[in-house]
């Protein structure tokens, strides 16, 4: 597990993949296998957050919960799905915010965001793998004590860096950050059920920008390329 990692998370995250809890986790996700429950996203795209964004490239942080569930969805970045699948309704309104929070945003024909990661911009789930067909199912399994230390590790390691949490849930995870020496931007989460109560309007990607200008560093390409026939 452990070589699958970028090397710059690796040199801050190895000795992690040595304790109980990450020696269990990899015991549970076996069993997962070997009883015949297929897992998303694939093994090869379990660490693609890190992978798509060095730990010396960060910019961003945007939080989510758990992997989509679904075939073929999932592929290690948070609220991104493959090219050629649906556009799941959480990230349909953070396109529909997006194009009201950037002038010009042209919102995209498919919901892969690597374009983003590949900026900087780490789009990180709080558990890093699922169940098929299960939300939440991976929850307890461990991952969380690993993202937790993300979390920690990006706040002591780094100074600037804007997280973007939506919802309670991501919300919670404030008291991970270290806020004298990096940037929150708070609102209710983007899912359809809760957009309308202050997601929509709420601007995050147009207050991040103004962050990383305001501190001299590049603002993000928040407009993400179509996928031509």
């Amino acid at each position: 597990m452990a070589g699958e990692l970028e090397p710059s998370w690796l040199k801050i995250l190895g000795e992690e993949f040595n304790k109980p809890y990450m020696v269990n986790l990899k015991i549970l996700l076996k069993k997962e296998k070997d009883e015949g429950h297929k897992t998303y996203p694939k093994n090869a795209d379990i660490f693609n957050a890190f992978n798509k964004t060095p730990l010396d490239k960060l910019e961003v942080v945007i939080l989510g919960q758990d992997p989509y569930h679904g075939e073929n969805q999932a592929h290690g970045l948070s609220f991104s799905v493959q090219k050629g699948i649906t556009i799941p309704p959480s990230l349909r309104n953070i396109y529909k915010e997006l194009s009201t929070d950037i002038p010009g945003f042209i919102i995209p024909n498919h919901g892969d965001l690597t374009e983003w990661a590949e900026q900087g911009v780490l789009l990180l789930n709080a558990s890093l793998t699922v169940r098929a067909g299960t939300p939440n199912s991976h929850q307890k399994y461990g991952w969380e004590t690993f993202t937790d230390t993300v979390i920690k590790k990006i706040s002591d390691e780094k100074k600037g860096i804007v997280f973007i949490l939506w919802g309670a849930f991501a919300q919670a995870k404030a008291e991970l950050i270290d806020q004298k020496k990096h940037h929150i931007i708070k609102s209710p989460h983007p899912s359809p059920f809760s957009a309308d109560r202050g997601f929509f309007g709420s601007k995050p990607f147009s207050k991040t920008n103004e962050i990383l200008v305001k501190e001299g560093r590049k603002p993000i390409d928040w407009q993400i390329s179509p996928l031509t026939p």
